[in-house]
């Protein structure tokens, strides 16, 4: 007999062979997800939603309304992370969904809110402006993510950033908006200095200056806990009684804080900013390059 035609059991086996393979593609299903693992992705969704409402406030002229909500969206992709790993609910699409919400939230509405406030009154240099502050704050979330993902990481990265990082740089990048608010007038010449800011604060992002992360595990002496915890109340309370003074002052505070940041790391390792052979030798070079 012929062995042209394949039987029916032949059939049906790769059938079901291909029905695996299909299966297995796909990854595990659940019926049912655990809510501890959706928290931190909606948090990630509002602070999408919230960036977003930003950018629609500044167009419809509610800056004050406008640069709270980047605020909080940055507030809100700022804590996700950490909020996933408490409630141990990391997992790769809550990843994937952080960093697109990190480039809306870092990069793009305060930029947007910007341009609209103050940077379209400098014409096309403004619109730059905002552009290479954008494209700056993916670039520099794009180096964090890669260096974070090494298997190998080098000790200086627990007290130290490779550049300003992507949310105190959203958080800076605003200071025209605050001065504003506080009286300044938006004048031409207010508005080119204001592109030129953002161009500064855009290179601040991607460049190797070696900036203190806040991560180091120093310990602070126990008589100093309650006046610290009291200065953090402090801080808040006159953050929310005197908004925009408090903004203002906190940023000109963190800038005149990098050159110290710098000369620390001078001493330490000898060089004014993070070279080559102190990153990480297992990052790409693509990421080295930047």
């Amino acid at each position: 007999m012929s062995n042209d035609t394949e039987q029916p059991q032949d059939l049906h086996a790769k059938e079901v062979h291909a029905q695996d393979v299909n299966d297995a593609s796909r990854g595990p299903r659940l019926r049912e997800i655990p809510l501890r693992l959706m928290v931190p992705n909606l948090i990630t969704v509002l602070a999408i939603c919230a960036g977003l409402t930003g950018v629609r406030l500044a167009f419809e002229a509610k800056f004050e309304l406008a640069v709270s909500m980047v605020l909080v969206a940055a507030f809100l992709d700022g804590i996700d992370g950490r909020v996933a790993r408490l409630m141990k609910a990391t997992s790769k699409f809550g990843a994937q969904m952080d960093s697109l919400a990190d480039i809306v939230n870092f990069g793009v509405a305060p930029g947007l809110v910007l341009y609209v406030f103050i940077l379209d009154k400098a014409h096309s240099f403004g619109w730059i402006a905002a552009l290479v502050f954008a494209i700056s704050a993916g670039l520099r979330l794009a180096r964090f993510n890669v260096m974070e993902e090494s298997a190998a990481k080098a000790p200086w990265q627990k007290e130290y950033f490779v550049g300003v990082p992507a949310p105190a740089g959203a958080l800076l990048v605003m200071l025209p908006i605050y001065l504003s608010f506080l009286g300044v007038d938006a004048t031409p010449g207010f508005a080119f200095a204001s592109a030129g800011y953002t161009m500064l604060i855009a290179f601040l992002l991607i460049s190797r200056l070696p900036v203190w992360s806040g991560k180091s595990e120093k310990k602070v002496r126990r008589d100093l806990v309650l006046p610290l915890t009291i200065g953090v109340v402090l801080y808040v309370a006159l953050l929310m009684s005197y908004t925009w003074e408090v903004l203002s002052a906190t940023v000109i505070i963190y800038l005149m804080t990098l050159p110290f940041g710098a000369r620390a790391w001078r001493r330490k390792y000898g060089t004014l900013t993070i070279n080559e052979e102190a990153d990480n030798h297992n990052a790409s070079g693509m990421d080295r390059g930047l």
